[in-house]
């Protein structure tokens, strides 16, 4: 009898000890899954500063406005693959376009988006403090052919130095490959240091 309730005892006991490994082993994969997603975080955050690091670095001290646009130019296409380029800047009554292409251009009929912005739209953009997606563009001001526009995947970043809007970089490539969230965070960094050197290059230009 008193084996019998040994034994029983001894059942309970391994019983509860595999249930409690059971349980310790759930948390170290959920404290393993949730440290491997953190590092992945890191990593793509790692990134996107690496990326504003350099994009900085080359464009400083670049004083010609042509320049500086081409180099900022190939450094967002490096970044961003696939991708089509243009600079909208705004003049007094107009604004000036500065197009940089990827070397893989998507169909000529298809990639004309540029010729879709008027003053008026580059102005609304420019003034906007977000990436703007093309339903954003189009609900500013942006006027297209839907049959060009739904094979595009398209932002516009807004370019502001000191209050003052100077205009938009526009990139855009094939919708079957949507824009990331690393790689929006990758363009957004660059709006700071770029608008404040097109500014430099302006004053520059005014005052020769």
């Amino acid at each position: 009898m008193n084996n019998e309730k040994r034994n029983k005892r001894l059942r309970l006991l391994i019983a509860r000890l595999n249930k409690e490994r059971k349980r310790q082993a759930q948390k170290i994969d959920i404290l393993c899954n949730d440290l491997v997603a953190a590092q992945r975080e890191f990593i793509k955050a790692l990134k996107v500063i690496n990326f504003s690091a350099d994009f900085y670095e080359a464009i400083t001290g670049l004083t010609d406005l042509n320049e500086l646009l081409c180099t900022a130019g190939n450094l967002l296409k490096d970044e961003i693959e696939n991708a089509n380029v243009a600079f909208f800047l705004l003049q007094s009554r107009n604004f000036e376009l500065h197009i940089f292409e990827s070397d893989r251009p998507i169909d000529l009929e298809d990639r004309r988006i540029e010729n879709y912005f008027t003053t008026e739209s580059v102005n609304n953009i420019a003034k906007s403090n977000h990436i703007c997606t093309i339903d954003d563009m189009l609900a500013m001001g942006l006027q297209g052919n839907p049959r060009c526009l739904e094979k595009l995947e398209a932002v516009g970043l807004p370019l502001n130095h000191r209050g003052c809007s100077l205009g938009l970089v526009l990139l855009y490539r094939p919708f079957q490959n949507p824009f990331t969230i690393e790689e929006l965070k990758s363009i957004s960094q660059t709006s700071t240091g770029l608008a404040r050197s097109i500014a430099a290059c302006r004053a520059l230009v005014g005052s020769a």
